[in-house]
């Protein structure tokens, strides 16, 4: 249940923070967890995951972000390059 908090607590601020940013809409607010976030003042994520999926923000307003499962099967995969996932989804535009 921690996880759930601090996601919940952390997202929520990442909501508030800046209205630019998103949580997927296959994720959830409880559940999603960017673990690559953008350094400059902007601040928002670039790689996140939740229970499912993970996902890169793609700054594309047709298709915001991709997404995978994580049990995957993309031959030399990195959840922190999205050239390596071979079976990537489009999100759906905000």
């Amino acid at each position: 249940m921690t996880s759930c908090t601090s996601n919940l607590a952390s997202n929520a601020w990442l909501l508030l923070t800046d209205r630019s940013n998103f949580i997927p809409a296959e994720s959830s607010i409880f559940f999603f967890n960017p673990y690559v976030i953008d350094s400059g003042s902007g601040g928002y994520w670039h790689y996140g995951k939740d229970r499912k999926h993970y996902y890169h923000f793609t700054y594309d307003p047709a298709a915001p972000y991709l997404y995978i499962p994580i049990d995957n099967k993309c031959p030399h995969f990195d959840r922190e390059n999205f050239r390596t996932w071979c079976s990537a989804r489009k999100g759906k535009p905000r």
